[in-house]
């Protein structure tokens, strides 16, 4: 047998090389951010009288922006980023604050920062909606989750918590437009809220951001939403809706008495009207049976009856029973964007003991994910438009770079690295041609 090859043994270790980084991804985040004009929006919309003004109040936000794209799941690890000269420098930082610096801002200035942020998001969501082409419909999908609490915090509540009974926690509502899995609106809240509390007014600032072109507006929502009360005022606002209906005593005495028909193999459909409440409107239900036992993971969410297993929607879209059951069930995205949420911008980390101080951090780290998805949509092959942040961050934004100087103009070294090169290429190009 031939012998190991041997490795170096005499390789002098230096440190204080400051032209490293490893996140060279965030140089594209920062290019895409100037291009489209969202880095001078806040140093002119964000403009707050502070007592230390070392850092503007734009600054700070994106000091709170950039941690949470990289991956750094609390505030006490964007230490990290103070020691790192390369990334203060290609994101137009003069220097990082630490952690305490980050965790008072957000305190002091969450009651005046809100509302500005709120707006200045709204704008962008409005003006990015229609990139990279102009849309006549919207789809709304409507979800709430639940965010487990560890330690004292403000409006924490026990509440519905199925994986950790009996914790306090906190319940936000949130939209996302099914399309495009941007974020439309959101609402931090305590966690005894009931799913549907604030929904209609959720809903109501969703419709206000539509652009005018938009001619359909449609409402996607579990048996959380099922209220007749909303269904209304959704009709009142000309808007169409497809919702998970609660299986009360009168439907489920009507499920064995309809007329099903096969719509597809295994799948049997039936209709019928019916008003939702005592005075209330007669809508229209559409009722999806199929038969036990069943192959995927779904059965887990329909009501058994015999030996069928059974979904219920109401709705007033003019669909087949097929292609609403199947339009429905698209809302499924909406649960991955949420899971990404917990697990990639790490959405369940409370930064703070106070209440507003956690919705502003909760607003920004919304503000985050869209950034990555408009920069996905408007900048990336193909290939990356449905990738997660944690395959971004593995492919682009974590990238080694080596800053260095040639012909008295700074160059970012990077290692040649085939499809991520070409994802580099396309991205620098596609920000080069953005009109925003």
């Amino acid at each position: 047998m031939g012998a190991m090859p041997k490795g170096p043994r005499n390789i002098g270790v230096d440190f204080g090389v400051d032209t490293l980084t490893h996140y060279g991804g965030i140089y594209l985040v920062h290019r895409f951010l100037t291009r489209i004009g969202l880095k001078h929006a806040m140093a002119r919309s964000l403009k707050i009288a502070q007592r230390n003004n070392r850092y503007s109040v734009g600054e700070m936000v994106l000091a709170l922006l950039y941690p949470m794209i990289l991956g750094l799941e609390r505030l006490e690890t964007t230490q990290l980023l103070r020691q790192n000269g390369v990334f203060q420098y290609l994101t137009g930082l003069k220097a990082y604050p630490d952690p305490t610096t980050l965790r008072r801002f957000l305190f002091r200035i969450a009651p005046e920062l809100l509302p500005r942020l709120s707006d200045l998001h709204e704008k962008y969501i409005t003006l990015m909606s229609q990139r990279p082409r102009c849309s006549t419909r919207l789809i709304f999908d409507v979800d709430s989750t639940v965010l487990v609490l560890y330690g004292t915090q403000e409006q924490a509540k026990v509440g519905y918590n199925p994986k950790k009974r009996g914790r306090p926690s906190y319940h936000p509502l949130l939209c996302f437009e099914g399309i495009t899995k941007d974020y439309w609106h959101g609402e931090l809240r305590p966690g005894d809220a009931h799913t549907a509390r604030g929904a209609k007014e959720l809903l109501a600032a969703c419709f206000a951001k539509a652009p005018k072109g938009v001619r359909l507006k449609i409402v996607r929502a579990d048996k959380g939403f099922y209220d007749h009360k909303l269904m209304e005022w959704l009709e009142g606002e000309r808007a169409r809706f497809v919702i998970v209906a609660k299986l009360t005593v009168p439907i489920k005495h009507r499920l064995g008495r309809l007329r099903y028909t096969s719509v597809s193999q295994g799948v049997e459909a039936a209709e019928f009207r019916a008003a939702p409440s005592q005075g209330a409107r007669l809508q229209r239900y559409v009722v999806i049976r199929r038969p036990e036992p069943e192959e995927d993971g779904e059965q887990l969410r329909l009501f058994k009856m015999g030996r069928y297993r059974y979904q219920v929607l109401v709705t007033n879209l003019p669909l087949r029973p097929l292609n609403l059951w199947r339009f429905y069930n698209d809302r499924a995205g909406v649960e991955l964007v949420i899971k990404q949420l917990k697990a990639d911008y790490a959405m369940s980390s409370i930064p703070t003991r106070f209440f507003m101080a956690n919705e502003a951090y909760f607003q920004l780290l919304l503000l985050a994910y869209n950034v990555v998805n408009w920069f996905k949509r408007l900048c990336l092959p193909p290939g990356y438009q449905a990738a997660t942040l944690q395959t971004l961050r593995n492919k682009i934004l974590l990238m080694p770079a080596l800053l260095r100087r040639t012909h008295n103009r700074p160059r970012l070294a990077m290692p040649a690295s085939g499809e991520r090169e070409e994802a580099w290429r396309c991205a620098l190009r596609q920000i080069k041609r953005l009109k925003v």
